[in-house]
């Protein structure tokens, strides 16, 4: 018999913790069965957030500094490099600011109070903090020890370690390959760790979902069904409008002759849900359909795989909000810009493996003190919205690709690209 996959299973759990959910609440809180599965609820809930909390630090600080130092095999194209993480960098940050603007518009999740998350917003406070004082302790707190930054969680001071020691990996060059090497087995290590506790996601997500359905009423399903409708229709915008008028500025190609060039990559992305497997139809479709150099497909489009996300981005800063909204918390604009500069970050760090997206969605919540217990509410849909936003991140890959052509081509007239 076929072993079942991980997201079968975790349909799986979604289903048990619903019905279990409904079932204990129909049986009334002072039960003495409901007052016990919930105390289980609890205890496996907590345990599997933990398990992500502990492989957070090490997964985000080895993804970037090795994501960062595997530019060093490509220093002999410094004008590309430059201009596709230039690229990268631009509509991340366009799609981010979307996908704020959309939350901040149609405001999802706004006064349904979830009980489930009163205690563990009980330390919450917002503190408030003039323009001035915001950039003063944001620049702060991105430069401290590395090691005390470690071994506190500080997501941000660890990120900026992480970038800044990949980018003297690239420019120490050969002498450090064996840190490099060191790095990306340590990587490994923490991919396989994450990959054991994804065994424990659907039993997880089961035990979260059972105590969400238990003390909650029907409210929710309305709020989770705009929450979807805002997202997906943001990210629509963002693949259908941004992306292709970028293109269209930068290289003068029309949006129907790329999207008859990139349909095969993106209809993968699509049904995948996964940047890294369509890679090798999205490298296809760039050279042999969009007609980009292999030297330059070759470098932007695997890069784009691990760094690129721009739907992944647009989504966990609207996730973000919607969290926000649901355990009543206003997020002013200090906190809004660290949610903005976490969800770029977050979404760069995340590898190619599935559900690691919901590993940099607790660094993002956890950067303005939401619960990370919030992801039990954003599982049961991931999937869906995970389609959407694969497809995204794969034709930001694709434009990236035109967009440093033109852009190299246009500066070295007269050079090879390489």
């Amino acid at each position: 018999m076929k072993k079942i996959s991980l997201n079968t299973q975790i349909l799986f759990g979604v289903l048990a913790g619903i019905l279990l959910g409904m079932g204990f609440s129909g049986l009334g809180q002072e039960s003495a069965v409901a007052q016990n599965g919930l105390y289980v609820a609890r205890l496996i809930g907590t345990l599997f957030i933990d398990l992500l909390k502990m492989v957070l630090i090490p997964l985000v600080f080895t993804s970037i500094a090795v994501g960062v130092a595997n530019l060093r095999a490509h220093r002999q194209i410094h004008k590309v490099w430059k201009a596709t993480l230039g690229f990268f960098i631009f509509s991340m940050a366009l799609a981010v600011i979307l996908g704020l603007t959309a939350a901040n518009l149609f405001r999802p999740g706004e006064g349904l109070q979830l009980a489930m998350f009163q205690d563990a917003m009980r330390g919450f406070e917002a503190k408030q903090m003039s323009l001035p004082e915001f950039f003063a302790h944001f620049l702060h707190s991105l430069f401290q020890n590395p090691i005390t930054a470690l071994a506190q969680g500080d997501v941000l001071a660890v990120v900026v370690f992480a970038l800044l020691l990949g980018i003297a990996l690239v420019v120490g060059g050969e002498r450090y390959a064996n840190i490099i090497v060191l790095l990306q087995e340590f990587l490994e290590l923490i991919l396989m760790l994450v990959g054991w506790i994804m065994r424990l996601a659907p039993l997880g997500i089961m035990a979260l979902l059972l105590q969400l359905v238990a003390t909650q009423d029907t409210a929710l399903l309305a709020t989770l069904i705009k929450f979807i409708v805002v997202v997906v229709g943001t990210t629509l915008l963002h693949g259908v409008v941004v992306l292709p008028l970028i293109l269209y500025l930068v290289t003068g190609m029309a949006p129907l002759k790329f999207w008859r060039g990139a349909r095969e990559a993106l209809v993968t992305a699509f049904a995948t849900s996964s940047s890294s497997a369509t890679l090798p139809v999205t490298l296809r479709c760039v050279e042999q359909h969009l007609h980009v150099k292999r030297d330059i497909a070759g470098f932007v489009v695997p890069l784009g795989a691990t760094l690129n996300m721009d739907g992944t981005a647009l989504y966990e800063a609207a996730a973000a909000l919607f969290v926000a909204n649901l355990v009543g918390i206003e997020l002013n604009l200090m906190q809004q810009m660290i949610v903005f500069f976490t969800a770029m970050l977050g979404a760069m760090g995340a590898p190619g493996i599935p559900s690691a997206g919901m590993v940099t969605m607790v660094l993002v919540l956890q950067s303005v003190g939401l619960p990370a217990e919030a992801i039990a509410i954003l599982l049961p849909i991931d999937r869906l919205l995970d389609a959407f936003r694969t497809a995204v991140n794969v034709e930001g890959d694709m434009v990236g690709s035109l967009v440093v052509q033109e852009w190299v081509k246009s500066t070295h007239h007269d050079e090879s690209v390489v």
